[in-house]
């Protein structure tokens, strides 16, 4: 199975895409030639995690690499004073993990 990649410069994708089409193609020869037995199937189990992992990698490179080119600077910094928070404020938040400890 040969793909084109999904981001720019990714040929090393491609070529992965192409040796892991390659290896499935030997796989299901083997498979053809020597029947459905256990470790056979672990190797064809293994061939189509291999593709999926790849698959993964290149959906989070494309990410990443999305990611990174929206990425702006706004320059703005913004004062976090030192002084206590109003409590009434937080008077109906629950703490995360803990549920309404506070209430009565």
């Amino acid at each position: 199975m040969t793909r084109t990649p999904t981001t720019t410069g990714t040929t090393e994708f491609a070529e992965l895409h192409d040796l892991i089409g390659g290896l499935r193609q030997c796989v299901s020869s083997l498979r053809a030639r020597y029947g459905d037995s256990p470790a056979m199937r672990r190797i064809v189990i293994d061939a189509d995690r291999i593709l999926s992992d790849v698959d993964l990698l290149d959906t989070d490179v494309s990410e990443l690499d999305l990611a990174g080119a929206t990425v702006q600077q706004s320059g703005e910094k913004i004062v976090i004073p030192d002084t206590q928070y109003d409590s009434e404020f937080w008077r109906d938040v629950d703490d995360e993990g803990v549920g309404g400890h506070n209430r009565s």
